[in-house]
C-alpha cells in the first residue's frame, strides 16, 4: 500500500497533484505544524530519520525528497498514465529532457533557499526578543531582504517569466515531472506580494495548474499550498 506522509501546507502537496494525475491508490496521512515553531512534528522521524515531509512509503520502500519521490513514482506508476501524460518523463537526450532535468533540480538547488530566507527574516523580528532589540532585528532583516533576497528573487521570477512566455509547461508543450517540481516554488513566488501584472506567464502557468481537476482533488484532500 502507497502512504503519502503529508504536512500541511508543505511542499508534499506536489506529490499529491501527481499521484492524482496517476491515478494510484493511496493512503494519505496528514501531520499538523506545531502551532508556535511551524516545525513538523516529531512523530514524522518515525517514518524518516529526516523527520521532514514529503516522504512516502510503498510495500516497506521509504523514499523522501521531493524530487527522489516524484523520480520513483513516474518510474513505478507511469504506465498508468493516459496519453496526455505521455511526457511526464522525456525521452533521453531531447530538448524536453534537458529542461526537464534543469527544472528538477532548480527548484530547490537554486530557487528555494531564497524563497526559504524569505519567511525566516520576515518572521526574525516577530519573535520574542527584548523589546529594544526588536527596531536593530527589524533594521537589520530588511537590509539583508533589500540588498540579498529581493534581488535573487526578482532574477528568478524575470528567468521564470521569460521561459514561460516561450513554453506551456516547464519542459515544454507537455505536462512533465518538472511541473510537479516547480509547482510549490510559483505558488510561494506568487505569494511573495508580486505584482501579477507584471508577470503575466507565471501567473497564467499558475491558472492552467490550478484548473486541473487532479490538482483540485489533491488542493482538496491536502489543504492549502501555501500558509494564509
Amino acid at each position: 500500500m502507497l502512504i503519502v506522509h503529508h504536512l500541511q501546507t508543505s511542499r508534499s502537496q506536489r506529490i499529491l497533484w501527481l499521484l492524482e494525475e496517476l491515478g494510484v491508490s493511496y493512503e494519505l496521512k496528514i501531520y499538523a505544524r506545531n502551532p508556535l515553531t511551524r516545525l513538523a512534528p516529531a512523530e514524522l522521524k518515525a517514518v524518516h530519520p529526516l523527520g521532514k515531509s514529503p516522504v512516502i512509503s510503498d510495500d516497506g520502500e521509504v523514499v523522501a525528497e521531493s524530487a527522489a519521490i516524484i523520480e520513483y513514482l513516474v518510474e513505478t506508476y507511469g504506465h498508468l498514465a493516459g496519453a496526455e501524460l505521455a511526457g511526464l518523463q522525456p525521452a533521453l537526450g531531447t530538448p524536453e529532457h534537458r529542461q526537464c532535468r534543469f527544472w528538477m533540480h532548480y527548484a530547490e538547488g537554486s530557487l528555494m533557499n531564497w524563497l526559504v530566507m524569505t519567511l525566516v527574516f520576515t518572521v526574525i523580528p516577530t519573535q520574542p526578543m527584548p523589546f529594544f532589540v526588536r527596531p536593530i532585528a527589524r533594521v537589520l532583516c530588511g537590509k539583508v531582504q533589500a540588498a540579498l533576497i529581493d534581488p535573487n528573487l526578482q532574477s528568478a521570477r524575470d528567468f521564470i517569466e521569460q521561459h514561460l512566455a516561450e513554453h506551456t509547461w516547464f519542459a515544454g508543450e507537455q505536462l512533465s515531472m518538472a511541473d510537479f517540481q516547480m509547482s510549490f516554488a510559483v505558488e510561494a513566488l506568487l505569494s511573495r506580494g508580486t505584482e501579477a501584472a507584471r508577470y503575466p506567464h507565471i501567473c497564467a502557468y499558475n491558472a492552467r495548474m490550478q484548473a486541473r481537476p487532479a490538482y483540485q482533488r489533491a488542493l482538496a484532500k491536502g489543504g492549502p499550498v501555501i500558509a494564509s
